[in-house]
């Protein structure tokens, strides 16, 4: 049974860095680009970040760029989200998702996901 684990959300003062973690289970982490999502209240699930089977490689959302990193930790089947300079319209609930094949940016291509955790950013 494929389990994703999202840890680490919380209440960040605008401005503030929080790091967001995934654990998977069940799943050949390997064979696996891993994703974040993510959703704010009244908007549709956005992509985020992803990175590849091997962690080499990634992808982030234009409006993350440059303030957001994301990482994995092959050895404990965990992969990171570093979100630095957050902001007000950062609030969302964080999603974690597999795919068992190269990253994407659309969610209805991932095959697995965890259930949220939220992150929320205010002065």
């Amino acid at each position: 049974q494929v389990q994703l684990v999202e840890s680490g959300g919380g209440w960040v003062p605008t401005g503030g860095s929080l790091r967001l973690s995934c654990t998977a289970s069940g799943l050949t982490f390997s064979a696996y680009a891993m994703g974040w999502f993510r959703q704010a209240p009244g908007k549709e699930r956005e992509f985020v970040a992803a990175t590849t089977r091997s962690g080499g490689s990634a992808d982030y959302a234009d409006s993350v760029k440059y303030h957001f990193t994301i990482s994995t930790d092959s050895a404990n089947n965990m992969v990171h989200l570093q979100m630095s300079r957050l902001e007000p319209e950062d609030t969302a609930v964080y999603y974690c998702a597999a795919r068992g094949g190269d990253y994407s940016r659309r969610g209805s291509d991932y095959d697995y996901w965890g259930q949220g955790t939220q992150v929320t950013v205010s002065s």
